[in-house]
C-alpha cells in the first residue's frame, strides 16, 4: 500500500480551442522563460502556442509546463463544471500548483493541475461539499475521497492493469446494458468534474475548517484486506444505499454492499411491491431532511437549487418522452408504450428497464444509463417506479416517474453523512456506517 504522498494530475479542461487564463505571480516556463498575468494558450496544428496580455508569441511547444516562482496562484477561464448534469455552467477557477498545457490528439488543448494529493483534497472536499460544512462531515470527506483517488490509483499501478480493461459496453440486439466508472484518461490522474470528484479551486476553500479536516486526517484511509478502499459516494441515497456490481462491474464488493440511511434497519427492495411501497413513502433517515438552514450550511450553491433530492417527481407527456427517448439512445421507439423495471437493486435503484415501443424493445442499463435516456440531462436517480395515463385504445398519453435519491447510491450518501455530522456523529463512525467491514488506517 501507499506509504508517502503523491503528486496528482488532474485534468480541469479538456477539448478546448484556445484556453484563457492568468499567472497571479511570475510563473517558470520551459527553457526558462518566465510570464505573469494575462495570458492565453491556443492549438495551432498540434503545436500549443501560449501569448501574453499583448498577444505576443511567447513560446511554442506541444507541451508546456508551468511552475510557479514563488508559490503563486493561477486562474483559468471559463471552466465547465457539471459536465452533461442539470446544473452545468461556467466559472472561473483558481489553483494552486504546477499547470502543464498539452496538445490533444484532435486538436484541441488540455490544462492538467499537478498537485499534491492533501493540498488537492482541501479543494475536493469544499467543491462536493461546502466548506461552512461541519468540521466531522469534511474530515469523513476527506478520508472517503483519499481513498478513492489513492485505490485507483493502486489499481492502475498493478500489472494486470497492463491487460485489456474490463468491458464496460454489453449490446444484443434485445440489451444495451452500458456502465460508466473512471474511464482511463490517458494524460491525467482524474477529471476535475462529477465523472472523478469535484475539485473547483483555492476560491472554494472559505473556512479554516476545510484546510483542518485535510490536515487532521492527513494520510487516513479506509482499508480492506491490505487493500486501500474504492470508497464511492453520492448525495442522497433516499434511504438505501446500493450494492456496487448493480452500477459497475458485476463484481460484489462486501465494504461497498447495501445500507440503510438511519440507525434502524430497513428491509431491502426485493419486489415491484416493494419497491412501489418503498419509494411513495417518506421513511425516517439521514438524509430525508427539508432543513434549509442546514441545506445552505452544506451543499455549494448550485447544488441548492436542487430541493427535492429525497423523493421526487418528473412528468413527461408521451411525445415528449418518445424525442428524449430517440435523442438520447438513437433508437426510434416509434410509439412509446411502457416502461418496464426488469431488475431492481435493494435500494429500489433500477438496473435494467425494458423500453417498449410500436417499433422497437430494448432493455436497457445499468442506472447510469437508464437516467440518461430518461431525461434531457439525468433523472436524479434509476430508483423509480412509474404511472401511465392511456387513451381508450390503451396508448400511453403522459408517464409520472415517481423517485427516490439523487445519485447512483453506492458509499457514502453526503447528505446523509452532513446530517449525521450535525447530530454529533465523529467522522470515523460515520464512514464505518456506510463502509461495513472497512478499516481505518493512517499509512503516512
Amino acid at each position: 500500500m501507499i506509504d508517502r504522498e503523491p503528486i496528482i494530475r488532474v485534468g480541469i479542461m479538456e477539448r478546448e480551442p484556445e484556453i484563457w487564463g492568468q499567472f497571479q505571480g511570475q510563473f517558470e516556463l520551459p527553457s526558462t522563460v518566465r510570464l505573469g498575468g494575462p495570458f492565453h494558450v491556443r492549438n495551432e496544428a498540434g503545436q500549443l502556442v501560449l501569448y501574453d496580455d499583448e498577444g505576443i508569441e511567447v513560446i511554442r511547444r506541444p507541451e508546456i509546463l508551468c511552475r510557479p516562482i514563488s508559490g503563486g496562484p493561477f486562474t483559468l477561464r471559463d471552466v465547465t463544471i457539471g459536465i452533461r448534469f442539470h446544473w452545468e455552467r461556467k466559472e472561473d477557477q483558481t489553483f494552486e500548483g504546477n499547470v502543464r498545457f498539452v496538445a490533444g490528439e484532435d486538436g484541441m488543448t488540455v490544462a492538467i493541475n499537478e498537485i499534491g494529493l492533501e493540498r488537492y483534497l482541501k479543494s475536493v472536499i469544499s467543491s462536493e461539499m461546502s466548506a461552512a460544512a461541519h468540521a466531522e462531515l469534511l474530515k469523513a470527506h476527506a478520508i472517503t475521497s483519499r481513498s478513492w483517488l489513492v485505490a485507483m490509483l493502486e489499481r492502475r499501478s498493478k500489472q494486470e492493469d497492463l491487460r485489456p480493461p474490463v468491458r464496460r459496453s454489453q449490446e444484443t440486439e434485445s440489451e444495451i446494458i452500458r456502465w460508466y466508472d473512471r474511464e482511463e484518461h490517458s494524460l491525467f490522474d482524474v477529471c476535475a468534474d462529477d465523472h472523478c470528484q469535484r475539485y473547483q479551486g483555492i476560491t472554494k476553500i472559505l473556512t479554516r475548517a476545510a484546510a483542518d479536516a485535510v490536515e487532521s486526517t492527513r494520510g487516513a484511509f479506509l482499508t480492506y484486506n491490505e487493500d486501500v478502499c474504492d470508497a464511492r459516494y453520492f448525495k442522497a441515497c433516499g434511504g438505501l444505499t446500493e450494492n456496487f456490481e448493480n452500477v459497475w462491474a458485476d463484481v460484489p464488493v462486501p465494504y461497498l454492499a447495501s445500507v440503510s440511511d438511519s440507525a434502524a434497519e430497513y428491509p431491502r427492495v426485493l419486489s415491484e411491491s416493494d419497491a412501489r411501497a418503498w419509494i411513495m413513502s417518506s421513511p425516517e433517515a439521514y438524509c430525508n431532511t427539508t432543513d434549509a438552514a442546514l441545506l445552505r450550511q452544506i451543499l455549494p450553491s448550485f447544488d441548492q437549487e436542487t430541493v427535492d433530492f429525497f423523493r421526487w417527481r418528473v412528468e413527461y407527456e408521451r411525445e415528449e418522452l418518445e424525442r428524449i427517448l430517440c435523442e438520447k439512445s438513437g433508437i426510434d421507439f416509434g410509439v412509446l408504450m411502457d416502461l418496464i423495471p426488469v431488475r431492481r437493486g435493494p435500494s429500489g435503484r433500477i438496473v435494467k428497464l425494458k423500453v417498449v415501443g410500436s417499433k422497437n424493445t430494448r432493455v436497457v442499463g445499468k442506472e447510469l444509463e437508464i437516467r440518461r435516456w430518461l431525461s434531457k440531462s439525468h433523472l436524479y436517480s434509476s430508483a423509480f417506479v412509474v404511472e401511465t395515463v392511456r387513451d381508450g385504445k390503451g396508448v400511453p398519453l403522459h408517464f409520472s416517474l415517481f423517485g427516490a435519491g439523487w445519485g447512483h447510491g453506492v458509499g457514502l450518501c453526503q447528505i446523509g453523512a452532513a446530517v449525521m455530522a450535525e447530530e454529533g456523529k465523529k467522522a470515523e463512525e460515520i464512514v464505518m456506517h456506510y463502509f461495513r467491514g472497512a478499516s481505518l488506517r493512517r499509512l503516512y
